[in-house]
């Protein structure tokens, strides 16, 4: 690093990126640097210049002999610090994913680097710091990875992964299969091998988990994680670590992607269909495409573990990038639970439904309870009526006030209701505004009785009280999700992504409401519908060991038998064929433009498509899609489409980029918002 220093003394002119979040000034700008900062303002340092006669932030990206126009050059204001927080890996990293998202640098640095924190610095001192084998030792003397043996071809993935190779898998774990245990002994074997490994994971939740599985192998102080919840101070302070090569092995969430882990051998990304791994801010960037370009930049492998697969993971894999690590037949035939498709169509008088549940779906939880194992019952949205309709012609009840959707919430009356759940229903009441709408009026047809479309996760546990008396019923939902029960006779309700554990695996599981999942206006309706589904599976104990899971759908629909018979790589080959006919994502690169009639029409006339491009619409945009910041409420947005061959994918950015920057540099009024494979298409 000295050398470094001094050599810069010949290199009097900083190239420096402002971070202003402006397209059109996405691009570097020529400063002298005073020969007292010239030792400090060194390439990946933040420093603090003058443009359009205010003090903004910036990052030298570079530093020249000379400067690349004529005229006297603006000196840098301040070195805010010598610290290298924007190494060159990962500024190639962020050019990549601008050009590929049609973003601007500043807005992907704002989630990659964390605001300097002057208190972490100083506490952090000068020089490297204690190295990762010097913060804890492992607790064993070897980790086993003999569980991998379960998947084809696992252990030669293994030995690619530790021998540094670009190994790239997608791994379906099988049902059963403790996924965090897993992870984290082949993140500790990477490690101690010297290879740096990253982990991504939707929530914090799992970031909790795996980090509770290392700690029974290594260190807790060789833990790092990265995660929302985080202060800066904190957050800087890890930051600084990994840069500096004592934090070997990071899991975080979505933003933890982009953590400079150093001689990164390995990369994970959990659940990469999880709404939570895509950035809510321009440009949304998804994590998945964070990790693909790294391993393709850096070379380190990479797992994409997901109980499905994604139609994006599996064109990687159809295109020989990357392959499928899955269960071999003989550890699907040990582990998996019976599946048994069910739409009450039995005509046993014997077994007629209880309340709510199919006939098979009874008989299942009754078995599973009487023997003393607990029974988790899916449903897919909490609340007790979270969506009313009107009786007569099926309109969906609205408020007459704010035309926000009716809901039956769950009253004083059933909070303060026994361990039967009993209790009266509250009042029908907006959820946007919260009032009570006792006389209701369908404006379609004047009807005035109300009917419930979709039953929460409060108002299953209240009837299963009742059917199952006097097990007890828990609910995990909403605001108070558990990670784990206790075994015993007992009924869980959950909904998707807030199931918790059990030791020893569930009894039963029953799926409901199934339709409310997969007839979703949304091109992944029917990917997510299986990933809801598989993870409750995954929950439940084999069938050899009495394990069951009930369906209430039918068979004949592809997905639901996708499920039944655990054909997880050919649904997900089935959805990419389906996206590739009708040129939908990720067959195609698509871009959405919402705005305005007036802003979108802008937008396409300052837009130069590249060769091939389609424009579609413009249309108006999907209900419940959230529409650009700076509209006034109630004012019409329109969606326009321009689609892409794959191939085409980094022309469509770097003209959408062109757009912006002209359109800024205009100071159009009118505004627009640009996405690149919107992860909601409606």
């Amino acid at each position: 690093m000295t050398t470094t220093r001094d050599t810069m003394a010949d290199r009097p002119v900083a190239r420096v990126l402002p971070l202003l979040g402006l397209p059109q000034l996405d691009r570097l700008f020529d400063y002298s640097v005073p020969e007292s900062m010239s030792a400090e303002a060194l390439p990946g340092t933040r420093v603090r210049i003058r443009f359009s006669g205010k003090l903004v932030n910036g990052i030298v990206l570079e530093r020249a002999e000379s400067a690349e126009h004529d005229g006297a050059l603006t000196p840098l204001k301040d070195v805010v610090s010598p610290e290298i927080v924007y190494p060159p890996r990962l500024a190639r990293l962020v050019d990549s994913l601008a050009e590929l998202y049609a973003g601007v640098r500043s807005d992907i640095i704002r989630s990659a680097v964390p605001s300097r924190h002057a208190r972490a610095e100083k506490a952090r001192g000068e020089g490297p710091g204690p190295s990762w084998e010097e913060l804890g030792r492992l607790e064993l003397d070897d980790v086993d990875l003999a569980a991998w043996d379960a998947y084809a071809f696992g252990a030669s993935f293994i030995s690619a992964v530790r021998g540094g190779a670009p190994a790239r898998a997608a791994w379906h774990p099988a049902p059963g299969e403790d996924v965090a245990a897993r992870l984290a002994e082949l993140a500790v074997a990477v490690a101690r091998d010297g290879g740096g490994v990253l982990i991504v994971v939707p929530d914090q939740r799992a970031v909790d988990a795996l980090e509770a599985a290392l700690r029974e192998l290594i260190s807790p102080r060789q833990i790092t994680t990265l995660a929302a919840g985080l202060g800066p101070e904190s957050r800087y302070r890890r930051y600084l670590d990994i840069l500096h090569g004592s934090a070997r092995l990071v899991v975080g969430t979505r933003s933890a992607a982009y953590a400079p882990v150093r001689d990164l051998r390995l990369s994970v990304i959990l659940d990469d269909g999880d709404d939570n791994l895509v950035d809510p801010r321009a440009p949304y960037v998804h994590a998945r495409d964070v990790l693909v370009t790294r391993s393709a930049q850096e070379g380190c492998a990479l797992i994409l573990a997901s109980a499905t697969r994604t139609a994006e993971v599996e064109q990687l894999v159809e295109s020989g990038w990357a392959h499928g690590l899955v269960p071999t037949p003989e550890t699907l035939a040990a582990r998996m639970p019976g599946i048994i498709p069910s739409t009450d169509t039995e005509a046993d008088p014997e077994d007629i439904s209880r309340g709510r549940l199919p006939a098979a779906a009874y008989r299942v939880a009754a078995t599973a309870l009487r023997e003393g194992m607990p029974v988790l019952v899916q449903v897919p949205r909490k609340g007790y009526v979270p969506t009313l309709a009107c009786a007569r012609c099926g309109t969906p009840a609205r408020c007459r006030h704010c035309n926000g959707p009716l809901e039956i919430p769950h009253g004083p009356s059933q909070s303060n209701a026994g361990p039967e759940g009993a209790g009266e229903a509250a009042p029908p009441t907006c959820r946007w505004c919260g009032r009570v709408d006792v006389r209701h009026r369908c404006h379609e047809c004047g009807g005035t009785r109300i009917r419930p479309v979709i039953v929460g996760s409060e108002r299953t546990a209240e009837e299963l009280g009742r059917t199952f008396r006097p097990h007890p019923v828990i609910s995990s939902s909403g605001e108070r999700i558990l990670d784990e029960v206790k075994g015993g006779a007992r009924i869980v309700v959950a909904t998707p992504g807030a199931e918790p554990t059990v030791p020893g695996g569930y009894g039963a599981a029953l799926i409901l409401d199934t339709w409310a999942t997969m007839n979703r206006q949304d091109l992944r309706a029917q990917e997510e519908a299986l990933a809801t589904w598989a993870r409750a599976v995954h929950l439940v104990r084999p069938e050899a060991a009495g394990g069951h899971v009930v369906i209430d759908a039918d068979a004949a629909v592809p997905v639901v038998s996708d499920l039944v018979t655990w054909d997880i790589t050919g649904a997900a080959a089935r959805e990419l064929a389906d996206r590739a006919a009708a040129g939908l994502p990720p067959a195609t690169r698509m871009a959405a433009i919402d705005g305005t009639a007036e802003g979108v029409e802008r937008f396409i006339a300052d837009f130069e498509a590249p060769e091939g491009a389609e424009i579609l619409g413009p249309v108006d945009l999907p209900p419940g899609g959230r529409p650009p910041a700076g509209i006034e409420p109630g004012t019409p947005i329109r969606r326009l489409l321009v689609r892409v061959e794959r191939s085409r994918a980094r022309e469509l950015g770097r003209a959408l980029r062109a757009a912006r920057g002209v359109r800024a540099t205009r100071r159009d009024p009118a505004p627009v918002r640009v996405i690149v494979d919107p992860a909601r298409f409606g």
